[in-house]
């Protein structure tokens, strides 16, 4: 029986095919290590690989911080809160999360986040009001959205109904 990977990758094979996906989407290093490692390539030549890749400017942490956060936001509704947390499960630098959230258009932000509170807000059976923001604080937390701005458009929102 033969699959596709009965042949050991050679270090030329896997950088093709991680540089292939690199130029597809943005990727950061820890995507790519973990590619490698699924691979059984040894350390030494995934770190060469990352380093290599880096350097060509195929990996670009900062650049790739930006596309994710802004991403996450748009598509995804997530708050910086939960950004920030998925970044730095991705080990990237704490200064390029920084930057990467600071680069969020605040009024779009605010506003992404209103409707997916207005959202949830319709959704929601409950009549009493302290329980009614209950749960609203509660899918805010669980989409990341800063505990201040949560209050600030919960408040909005309940008042409006």
């Amino acid at each position: 029986m033969t699959s596709l990977n009965a042949h050991k990758m050679t270090k030329e094979e896997a950088l093709n095919r991680v540089a292939a996906l690199c130029a597809r989407s943005e990727k950061c290093a820890a995507d790519i290590r973990r590619k490698l490692e699924k691979l059984k390539l040894e350390k030494t030549t995934i770190d060469e690989i990352i380093h290599y890749l880096t350097e060509q400017k195929f990996i670009d942490e900062e650049r790739y911080a930006r596309a994710f956060a802004n991403d996450k936001m748009r598509f995804n509704k997530w708050g910086k809160n939960k950004i920030r947390f998925s970044l730095r499960q991705k080990n990237i630098n704490k200064t390029r999360i920084d930057e990467a959230i600071a680069n969020i258009a605040p009024k779009e932000y605010e506003e992404i986040m209103k409707n997916e509170l207005a959202k949830k807000n319709k959704l929601i059976k409950e009549k009493e009001i302290y329980k009614r923001k209950q749960k609203l604080l509660q899918f805010a937390a669980s989409r990341g959205i800063e505990e201040h701005l949560a209050y600030e458009l919960i408040d909005l929102i309940v008042q409006k109904n």
